[in-house]
């Protein structure tokens, strides 16, 4: 199946558009860190579900503790129980460092303990969940063979060598002039 993923930084989107363009599913984010929601979670869900599409949902996280991702994964449950929307799709733990916040506050890239982190969320969130992550974090600071969820493996190119439940193979998929991360998600 052919997907994108979506936040408030893809602004308005023709879910119409997307629809045509032979996509079948989108993964939307809902919220990140502790307390934060996206904005266009609601909206982009509605879309999405009126163009006949399955939707999933995401979380950034921000933890710098197993704590903290408990909480977070608290946060996140009760923002999609809160929105009153229907997930066909898992919720993904993003748990990289992508704007380099965790480095800012000195956070130890630990493998051991981002795999507790994943886990705790993955286990506190009452939904079916799993992990997003690069092929890089994935195999160096995530041991997701052990946590047994769904994975989402970042790594753009021609190559999944991780085959798990998807795959973001682009952030370059052009669709009605808007580029989107393009997904893969394994029947």
């Amino acid at each position: 199946m052919k997907g994108i993923d979506v936040s408030y930084h893809n602004g308005m989107v023709d879910w119409q558009a997307v629809a045509a363009a032979g996509i079948e599913f989108a993964i939307v984010r809902s919220s990140y860190g502790l307390q934060s929601q996206n904005l266009m979670f609601v909206q982009n869900v509605a879309g999405a579900k009126a163009a006949g599409l399955r939707v999933g949902a995401y979380h950034y996280s921000y933890a710098l503790t197993v704590s903290d991702a408990i909480q977070e994964a608290i946060h996140c449950q009760e923002t999609i129980a809160d929105a009153g929307v229907l997930l066909e799709m898992p919720v993904f733990f993003d748990m990289e460092d992508a704007d380099g916040y965790k480095a800012r506050k000195g956070f130890v890239f630990d493998r051991a303990v981002i795999t507790e982190m994943c886990r705790a969320f993955i286990c506190n969130i009452g939904l079916d969940c799993g992990v997003y992550a690069s092929y890089w974090w994935l195999e160096n600071y995530i041991d997701w063979r052990s946590i047994g969820c769904a994975v989402w493996n970042a790594q753009w190119g021609k190559n999944d060598d991780i085959k798990g439940y998807m795959w973001q193979y682009t952030d370059r998929l052009e669709i009605g002039g808007k580029y989107f991360d393009g997904n893969i998600k394994y029947e």
